[in-house]
């Protein structure tokens, strides 16, 4: 667990709990106590309020009210916030379009003029559509939680990416792209890419992508994808 993460998890279980102690947040977590101590003092540097009692009965104690309300997310995070109510949404499967919508508007709204436009950079490259019932799903798995990070940097600063691939029949290659757009058929996810080595694109199951690696070097040059009726860019997928 990265160090955000551990703040994170910390912050919400002493939110959910009136009191806590060192050893039960590192066991929760799953790091030291020692790593514990840090991330606290960590907290405290960035204005978290937190309380500490010790001897028998004593723990740890966060001042709800010094909770930060600005959310302190990145444009990955948001993202795939943004990402998941478009794959809903075109699933049919997304009872509170209106609330979510409402809600992610807001974290939009929050967000540092920077990062808005690199999150409108990152919409751009995401094209939305609907899964042909021939495709075979049987043997989907989880996607890697490092593919959007990775994305992210590879999208945003036109770099090479690098990655093994595993094919239908559990072969692995390794791989490497200019990655072009994301598209959403869910349940699948493809990352189309231009593929230097066959000079074509490429659609890649994300799920079978592993150990992403953006290769620094000369950008690559943004292409026009040719999508099949049907698969629209997120900013024209209906609401």
């Amino acid at each position: 667990m990265n160090l955000r993460l551990r703040h994170d998890a910390i912050v919400r279980s002493l939110r959910r709990n009136s009191t806590s102690t060192v050893g039960a947040l590192a066991e929760e977590i799953g790091v030291s106590r020692r790593t514990v101590l840090r991330d606290i003092s960590a907290l405290r540097d960035e204005g978290f309020v937190i309380y500490s009692e010790p001897g028998r009965g004593g723990g740890l104690q966060l001042n709800l009210q010094s909770v930060q309300t600005t959310p302190r997310l990145s444009v990955a995070e948001v993202f795939a916030l943004l990402i998941s109510v478009a794959s809903m949404r075109a699933a049919m499967n997304i009872p509170f379009s209106g609330l979510a919508d409402a809600g992610l508007a807001k974290i939009e709204q929050a967000l540092p003029s920077d990062n808005v436009r690199d999150l409108r950079r990152f919409l751009d490259c995401l094209y939305v559509g609907q899964l042909s019932p021939l495709v075979d799903i049987s043997n989907m798995e989880a996607m890697e939680p490092a593919l959007l990070p990775a994305f992210e940097q590879a999208f945003l600063q036109r770099l090479h990416l690098g990655f093994q691939y595993r094919d239908a029949k559990g072969g692995v290659t390794s791989r490497l792209v200019e990655p072009q757009a994301m598209l959403i058929l869910p349940p699948l996810w493809y990352l189309v890419a231009w593929d230097p080595a066959r000079e074509d694109f490429r659609h890649f199951r994300m799920d079978r992508i592993s150990k992403p690696e953006c290769i620094l070097g000369t950008p690559f040059r943004r292409r026009r994808v040719l999508f099949e009726d049907g698969v629209s860019p997120i900013r024209d997928f209906p609401r």
